[in-house]
């Protein structure tokens, strides 16, 4: 039985905090460190398009949409979602284009989790739910999340939430078929999690590279003015 790899939570280069660049997804596609892809950057969808367009289903196209209670994403979008928007009207617009609702690091205050009393209003909409997140700030959410899919009867997943090279290919699901938008929940329903959290050095990429974006694009808009002048 073949083992297909898949992480479904994952932060390119244009999210603010992110890092992954083209060369890193191809990277990990051809040394097989996972089979599939979620790039999932923060409120846009263009760069995962790119790719999906370059590597073809390996990527699945989705996003992690701010709204007003927490973060949410969609997966196999072919637009992105505006931000700001309640839970459950981005749910809407995330089944409007026929893709699949994925809650990252739920009950997690410290990155902006969703919170019990809106996952219980939208759970029938819900497709899976993070119950391992690789850089978890909050290891105790863990039990609550397997207990919330037990209760509601839920698919739940295992990502790296990856904003570099360190630390991706830990955490995954195996699946023994190629995922498809109509197969890809009852395939991980039926696959593994394997939940390994990532090394501490995964931990500081976000503000890392938050940091780095900041100085590029001060120097960016300083060679902007030299060039108007």
């Amino acid at each position: 039985m073949n083992t297909i790899k898949i992480d479904l939570h994952t932060h390119s280069i244009l999210s603010p905090d992110g890092g992954l660049s083209e060369n890193d997804y191809q990277s990990l596609l051809n040394k097989g460190i996972l089979d599939y892809i979620a790039i999932t950057d923060h409120n846009r969808i263009d760069f995962a398009q790119k790719m999906h367009t370059l590597l073809g289903d390996k990527i699945i196209v989705g996003e992690e949409i701010s709204t007003s209670d927490g973060e949410i994403i969609g997966l196999f979008l072919n637009k992105s979602i505006d931000k700001g928007l309640t839970t459950f009207q981005t749910i809407q617009q995330i089944k409007k284009q026929q893709g699949l609702v994925c809650i990252p690091h739920p009950f997690e205050t410290m990155r902006k989790g969703l919170p019990e009393k809106i996952l219980k209003e939208i759970i029938k909409e819900v497709d899976l739910m993070e119950v391992f997140n690789g850089r978890s700030l909050q290891p105790a959410t863990r039990k609550l999340a397997l207990e919330f899919i037990d209760k509601y009867n839920k698919v739940g997943v295992a990502n790296s939430d990856a904003h570099c090279r360190v630390g991706i290919g830990k955490t995954y699901n195996s699946i023994d078929k190629k995922p498809l938008k109509q197969t890809l929940v009852s395939l991980l329903k039926q696959g593994n999690r394997h939940e390994i959290a990532s090394p501490w050095l995964a931990y500081l990429c976000p503000k890392v590279n938050r940091f780095r974006n900041v100085i590029l694009n001060v120097f960016q808009n300083l060679n902007l003015k030299e060039m108007l002048k």
